[in-house]
């Protein structure tokens, strides 16, 4: 189900978490992608639950495009104690053999079968997708009550956090691969189609960490 569009505010709230609490939910799960785009690395999915009840959250807290690295470093520490939560990853590998859509669902799945591991009844919960696509629903080997809702990220306060932790697990991976194969600048652009990351590929090949299906290369 597509809910309305979010407010197109860069501050989140927990007002969308509240209506699914006051129509039965006992809890809301946020998730959210990073690396969809990327040439290089994995995609990741973040998931955060927040419990009925929950009336606070961490200060600062926004969509993790909208933070500086520096702050979305420091306010993940507050985002874990925060509330549970859990990061799915697909490979590049993966990316190229079954396809980036099928894959952001498999990472998603990923996230939320480690949340129900925790102890998190998963089964329970109202779960928010940003976006206006479910790529969730048809990997699932039980159907789960997933919202989809265009600027979750920046309305939602469990999407942020999902957001932000996806980022900065994610890009702690880039940053590894990094000090591995430094030619390719993953450090600064953590995988994306920059000209640093392309002039890398030009001159020292593909990697096991590059999606091989995506690469652009001059004719």
């Amino acid at each position: 189900m597509t809910e309305p569009d979010a407010k197109p505010s860069k501050d989140p709230t927990l007002e969308v978490e509240a209506a699914y609490f006051a129509a039965g939910a006992p809890l809301v799960i946020g998730l959210d992608e990073v690396g969809r785009g990327a040439i290089a690395g994995p995609v990741a999915v973040g998931a955060h639950a927040v419990l009925r009840g929950t009336a606070e959250f961490p200060a600062g807290l926004r969509d993790s495009k909208l933070l500086s690295e520096k702050r979305r470093d420091a306010i993940a520490p507050l985002v874990a104690e925060w509330g549970s939560g859990a990061v799915g990853f697909a490979s590049a590998e993966e990316i190229d053999e079954h396809g980036i859509t099928a894959m952001l669902g498999a990472a998603a799945r990923r996230a939320l079968l480690t949340l129900h591991e925790a102890g998190v009844p998963v089964n329970d919960a109202v779960i928010i997708l940003d976006g206006s696509h479910d790529w969730l629903s048809p990997v699932l080997r039980q159907p789960l009550d997933v919202r989809t809702r265009v600027g979750a990220d920046r309305a939602c306060a469990s999407v942020a956090a999902a957001s932000v932790r996806a980022k900065v697990e994610r890009d702690a991976i880039m940053r590894a691969a990094h000090e591995a194969h430094p030619e390719y600048a993953w450090e600064s652009n953590k995988g994306y189609g920059s000209a640093a990351h392309y002039a890398g590929i030009s001159t020292a090949g593909l990697t096991e960490m590059h999606r091989t299906t995506w690469i652009k290369t001059p004719a």
